[in-house]
């Protein structure tokens, strides 16, 4: 398909909220055309995952996972590829973890962001079949940075510690500057 341009932080497209995929679109062409877009782009850029708004596609539609090990995060799990639309997150319980991220509309930054630990998250695939899953750890923090873009927030909004937040090359010398990703 296509690769797409990603908007980047400062465009005001990115802080709008997204409506929701009306039912009539589930199992459309232009609904497949644009997963795919979002998929070719991701994979350009080895991304975890993205957001139609990042796209400037005002939809509630994330993408993630990849079915295999991320190059940029070696160490982490495995998150299955994932196409969600309309998502509701429920946290459950209100253990938080700190991690770091990184963002394709925030390139060249990283910031340690707490996330809930352990969150259910439903909505339905692009054909409208239901989607319920409970998650914690990696996976969690995935879905809650792609499901942050729909409602207008980048992982910068979410940073407490300032002197945690900083260039990718400056506080991860050997890690490429490249490797921002959602």
């Amino acid at each position: 398909m296509t690769v797409r341009e990603i908007l980047k932080m400062g465009d005001p497209r990115l802080l709008r909220v997204a409506p929701p995929v009306p039912a009539a679109d589930f199992g459309t062409p232009a609904l497949d055309a644009l997963v795919a877009d979002l998929f070719d782009t991701m994979h350009a850029v080895n991304g975890a995952g993205l957001a139609a708004p990042q796209i400037g596609v005002d939809l509630q539609l994330v993408i993630f996972g990849s079915g295999a090990p991320n190059p940029r995060y070696p160490d982490a799990p495995v998150v299955p590829r994932t196409v969600l639309l309309n998502p509701v997150l429920t946290p459950i319980g209100d253990e938080e973890e700190e991690g770091w991220e990184g963002c394709l509309s925030v390139p060249g930054l990283r910031g340690v962001v707490p996330r809930f630990k352990r969150l259910r998250y439903q909505g339905v695939d692009p054909q409208g079949s239901p989607i319920d899953r409970t998650v914690e750890g990696f996976h969690a923090r995935v879905v809650q940075h792609e499901c942050d873009h729909l409602i207008g927030k980048l992982y910068p909004m979410r940073v407490r510690d300032f002197t945690r937040f900083g260039f990718t090359e400056v506080l991860f010398p050997g890690l490429d500057a490249a490797a921002d990703d959602d």
